[in-house]
């Protein structure tokens, strides 16, 4: 009896084994669905296999739109693996439990108005099509583009490429190299629920690679957020568009170090932050009244021979949606009578060179 009793139970077990496993195979065949709906048509991917852990894409592509984005690809990676919930199979909205991304490449842009576009072709694809259009479409095609929620994105050894268009006409770019990056509670394509970020990687520079380190949660959709940033050892190389003004002599060496940590809620910015240039060498142009971010270029060298950096304290302060908040002037603002006073130079040109400066390490 007791041994009838422990088959019994052992063909229970491997019988709900067995269901759940086809369960999950049902899940992984309705995420690849929503996986190809949702990539879009100037979309690739070399092989999409189907496994018991999940959906494997190698060698995806995701093609710019020739003459409207300063790189060939917006998104390639070498290998991406998808791994369902099996709360897919209730329908609804699709569901992932998590996506891991290895060998990835992403590029981003800022355009001439200051606005940060990240992958266009799967962002803004469904807000490009007016309504009366995508009703029509869904109509026709009875489905439309699906909600995804997605509980954890790892992003491996990847690299990104920053064309920033606010600083010059030909997009001025900054590569980051050896991201290592979590992002959880996505929800797409609308990024109306809060988002929690961690990323770390490297700055390149020509004389000497920084460290990037970001954390925090933020929600897209109505820009609330809390965010840790710091910037270290960065090559002011790399910073020269922002740092110099036409006709300025250009850096020689020297980097930068850059700490904030910015709160939005309901549009109000509240961030209070650090700077410091570090070893910072001046090439030669402009004679004695030359200037450097519009800062008189013998303050600036007497400054780093006394002490080998130059520091400043900013907190910014605003609302975004305020067409006359602009974070370049604010931090001018707050942070000029105290720079002015380390550099013994007019509060005028102070506020001139570094809102400069923060115009573009932050836009607008």
């Amino acid at each position: 009896m007791k041994k009838r009793t422990w088959l019994v139970a052992a063909a229970v077990l491997v019988g709900l084994g067995v269901g759940g496993a086809l369960l999950f195979q049902v899940a992984v065949r309705r995420v690849q669905a929503g996986i190809e709906q949702s990539l879009g048509p100037r979309a690739s991917v070399g092989a999409l296999k189907v496994g018991w852990s999940g959906v494997e894409l190698s060698d995806l592509r995701v093609r710019a739109e020739p003459g409207r984005w300063p790189a060939e690809d917006e998104l390639r990676a070498a290998r991406v693996m998808v791994v369902p919930q099996l709360r897919s199979l209730l329908g609804g909205d699709w569901r992932v439990g998590s996506v891991r991304i290895e060998g990835a490449y992403v590029s981003v842009l800022r355009s001439r108005d200051g606005k940060v576009k990240l992958l266009p072709a799967l962002f803004e694809r469904t807000a490009a099509v007016p309504p009366q259009q995508a009703a029509s479409a869904e109509e026709r095609s009875g489905s439309s583009v699906p909600v995804i929620h997605v509980g954890e994105v790892e992003l491996v050894g990847a690299v990104a490429e920053f064309y920033d268009a606010s600083v010059r006409r030909q997009p001025h770019r900054i590569r980051l190299e050896q991201i290592d990056a979590t992002v959880r509670r996505l929800k797409l394509p609308a990024l109306d629920e809060a988002i929690a970020v961690e990323v770390r990687g490297v700055v390149k520079g020509p004389q000497h690679d920084g460290e990037l380190a970001i954390s925090g949660d933020l929600t897209p959709a109505t820009r609330d957020a809390h965010i840790k940033g710091q910037l270290g050892g960065v090559d002011l190389i790399a910073l020269q568009p922002y740092l110099l003004r036409l006709n300025e002599g250009g850096v020689k060496r020297g980097t930068l170090d850059l700490n904030f940590e910015a709160t939005v809620q309901k549009n109000h910015l509240h961030a209070p932050g650090s700077i410091a240039l570090v070893g910072l060498e001046l090439g030669s142009g402009g004679g004695v009244l030359g200037t450097f971010a519009g800062v008189p270029r013998q303050a600036v060298i007497a400054a780093m021979s006394r002490k080998g950096r130059i520091e400043l304290q900013f907190t910014l302060d605003g609302r975004l949606d305020d067409p006359k908040f602009s974070l370049n002037e604010a931090f001018a603002m707050r942070t000029a009578a105290g720079l002015a006073e380390t550099l013994g130079v007019s509060l005028g040109g102070v506020v001139e060179g570094v809102g400069n400066v923060i115009k573009g390490l932050f836009g607008r």
